[in-house]
């Protein structure tokens, strides 16, 4: 398949690699000195469970230079730059291309959709840590790499068998792909997770230890998820897990030092996506009359303390 990936950071770095590894023709969408370094040297993934490899088989540009149309687009971003990606798909982008957002912030594909009506927007979420060590340079840092997407309920399917198709391509390029029948329940789950570890090891400031070990910060983290089921039952989802073992689960197998990339933007005095990953759950629980407390202390400490980065 031929791919665009928009967004060459943690999440659009490794999945150009893994698929470029494969074979795929991948057109990765950078910028800066990322770019350049790329453009220079390929682009260089450096993980603890495959070594460190040099891909020079994929092709490198910026927004502008895309010329190409793909047959999947995944938009790798930061919510924050959501409008970007939106530019970009609606100049670029072609009837025959399926376009797959796989940002932390929930319901990203239905926000793209209502602006690209004439374009096939799926849902999407992936679980990956991984981020930009050095210009040119992603780190892995675990080897955990799935892509769930889907259709949203009531959504028109087109490129319905490239869609099935894509679930095989992923799988051979050892990422762990799911076409999903029920997107907003996998997405939502995903988010049960994310969102709770950025805003748990935000507040407290602490790396993943801290989260593995009983105490203070894990009951917070446990207490978000607990939240966020709740949204999600108040929204008619009904989960075939139990979250809170799944996210205890997922932190637990986390390497010692790992944090989210909203606690490094934080601690970088960036922009963060702290708005779509605490404040829009606030806003979900006024909307479904949900009872979000904790949820509601975090959002207040960011607003207090993160005027300029949240």
């Amino acid at each position: 398949m031929k791919f665009c990936i928009f967004g060459a950071g943690g999440t659009g770095g490794v999945l150009a690699a893994y698929l470029s590894l494969a074979g795929h023709d991948v057109t990765l969408i950078a910028r800066g000195k990322h770019l350049a370094a790329i453009r220079e040297n390929g682009l260089t993934l450096h993980t603890n469970h495959r070594g460190t490899e040099i891909i020079r088989n994929l092709q490198v540009c910026t927004a502008a230079e895309y010329e190409d149309v793909p047959d999947v687009c995944f938009v790798c971003v930061k919510y924050y730059n959501l409008a970007d990606a939106i530019s970009f798909v609606r100049e670029k982008m072609g009837k025959g291309t399926l376009i797959i957002p796989v940002l932390n912030v929930f319901g990203t594909g239905g926000v793209m959709q209502e602006q690209l009506p004439e374009l096939t927007c799926l849902d999407g979420c992936i679980y990956v840590m991984g981020e930009i060590e050095a210009p040119g340079v992603i780190y892995q840092s675990d080897k955990m790499l799935r892509v769930i997407y889907g259709y949203r309920p009531g959504q028109r399917q087109d490129l319905l068998t490239m869609a099935r198709d894509l679930e095989k391509v992923l799988q051979a390029a050892e990422i762990r792909g799911h076409f999903s029948d029920n997107i907003v329940r996998d997405a939502l789950q995903k988010f049960a997770y994310v969102s709770p570890a950025g805003a748990a090891g935000a507040y407290f400031n602490v790396t993943s230890e801290k989260l593995q070990q009983n105490g203070p910060e894990r009951e917070m983290f446990t207490g978000l998820i607990k939240e966020v089921v709740a949204l999600g039952k108040a929204m008619g989802i009904e989960f075939e897990k139990d979250l809170v073992e799944t996210g205890l689960k997922i932190m637990d197998a986390l390497k010692p030092g790992s944090t989210t990339s909203m606690q490094r933007d934080i601690l970088r005095g960036r922009q963060s996506e702290f708005a779509g990953l605490v404040t829009r759950v606030v806003e979900l629980g006024e909307t479904y009359h949900v009872p979000v407390p904790l949820y509601q202390k975090i959002n207040d400490w960011g607003k207090e303390n993160l005027q300029l980065h949240g």
